[in-house]
């Protein structure tokens, strides 16, 4: 697959089919994520894998619009270590960064994701934070729930020219 291919055809997935995705297929999730470029190459994201059921239930008393973790196979919590940022807050763009590859990597390997927001809602940081168990410098940014996709909606053409400015605003 092309990577504006890519780009345009992933889709935020919810509902997931019985299923297993591959421990290689997590790592090569995982490759995807500590490529993308981070501010003064501090590539300050930690990630943690979760496979086990029951921390999804867990998880869903943290997030309440986390269900897909329900039928899904893999969970990956990004993560930003604040103690490798060299100035407060980029941690959030760097591992933006590697989220977007997560997902455009899932996209091109036939697995359905989708981010689900934690930053900056403190009580789900929190708990997930205790969840997890999470040293006080590690921060949740994000969970992306993986499965194999039982939908497959159309590309959405999100493209709005009244939203590009030259040169002034």
């Amino acid at each position: 697959m092309k990577t504006l291919e890519a780009i345009f055809k992933r889709r935020s997935i919810r509902q997931y089919k019985p299923g297993e995705i591959s421990q290689q297929d997590i790592e090569t999730l995982l490759k995807a994520a500590m490529a993308a470029p981070t501010a003064r190459n501090c590539q300050e994201w930690e990630f943690v894998v979760v496979r086990d059921k029951n921390m999804f239930k867990k998880m869903l008393e943290i997030h309440p619009y986390a269900r897909m973790l329900e039928h899904a196979d893999c969970a990956i919590v990004v993560c930003g270590n604040t103690q490798r940022e060299h100035a407060p807050g980029y941690w959030m763009a760097d591992c933006g960064a590697a989220t977007q590859n997560i997902l455009l990597a899932a996209t091109e390997l036939g697995i359905g994701s989708v981010w689900l927001g934690v930053h900056p809602n403190q009580d789900r940081m929190d708990g997930l934070s205790r969840l997890l168990k999470l040293p006080a410098h590690v921060k949740p940014l994000n969970i992306i729930s993986l499965g194999l996709p039982a939908e497959h909606p159309a590309e959405v053409d999100r493209f709005d020219p009244a939203k590009i400015h030259y040169e002034l605003w």
